[in-house]
């Protein structure tokens, strides 16, 4: 993996990380998809010879989370036995087996959540649900804890691009957050912007999606998962809120996904994925 390359992409989007822990949550980690159009399962592409369900399954840890639903695709050979290793050696780590992965990502997502119901009815805590895919690669642990921790406090998010700061502390922006319901990720459409945002420094970023990663009222979610069909369910729920109920937190990294053969060719020249 190029060093070099990550550490031109950790400029692109800079956020005042708070010490404060994050509220009791759990994770659903949805990677249960069949990777048609990549034509091989991105849940076993690597980054330093790790599969990618590993890397995303430790970064998810790494938040603290109660529990982590590990939603995987049932009859993989490969996939459900390294779903059951993690499980062995993480208490928390619940894995779920989707037996239609065809049925798309919120059939996957009700999965995970039915098995959230059933701890949280044994005892389980939690206040806040991650919500997060397996194929954003560039994703790190500090934009998780950020997504956390924004909803109780007032933030300012400044996105730097080398030495230019751009402060978005607006009063829209620094408003108080108590009452978010969801803590959303904002990104850009062009994953391929990303060498040319890391060398030009004038360059500012352009975020018009609103997606996963996402934190969520563990109540609202319970609220919402009658509704969840099809693979645009939650964003289109999502879009439904207002300020009030909705904060976005800027990302420009998380552009990038790997769904197709392009995508893959392109973090591989990157050093971002192994080849």
């Amino acid at each position: 993996m190029s060093i070099s390359s990550l550490s031109k992409l950790s400029e692109l989007s800079t956020v005042s990380v708070s010490p404060q822990a994050p509220p009791e949550h759990a994770v659903i980690l949805l990677a249960s998809g069949l990777s048609k159009r990549l034509g091989q399962p991105k849940q076993l592409l690597t980054i330093d010879t790790q599969p990618l369900l590993e890397v995303m399954t430790q970064r998810a840890l790494a938040t603290s989370p109660k529990a982590v639903m590990l939603v995987v695709p049932e009859s993989h050979s490969i996939i459900h036995p390294l779903a059951e290793t993690l499980a062995a050696q993480y208490d928390v780590i619940n894995p779920v087996f989707n037996p239609y992965p065809e049925q798309g990502m919120a059939y996957s997502l009700n999965l995970g959540i039915d098995v959230l119901n059933k701890k949280v009815a044994q005892g389980l805590s939690v206040k806040r649900v991650v919500i997060m895919g397996v194929d954003q690669i560039l994703l790190d642990t500090a934009h998780l804890h950020q997504l956390l921790v924004s909803h109780e406090q007032s933030v300012q998010v400044v996105h730097t691009i080398g030495d230019n700061p751009v402060d978005n502390n607006s009063p829209a922006m620094n408003k108080n957050l108590a009452d978010s319901k969801v803590v959303a990720s904002g990104y850009g459409r062009s994953y391929k912007d990303l060498p040319e945002l890391s060398s030009n420094k004038a360059a500012k970023p352009n975020t018009n999606i609103t997606g996963l990663p996402i934190t969520i009222d563990y109540e609202l979610l319970t609220r919402w998962q009658p509704t969840l069909t099809g693979d645009k369910g939650l964003r289109d729920l999502i879009r439904s809120l207002d300020d009030r109920q909705l904060h976005v937190i800027d990302n420009i990294k998380l552009s990038l996904d790997i769904d197709t053969p392009d995508q893959l060719s392109f973090a591989q020249q990157q050093g971002w994925l192994d080849c």
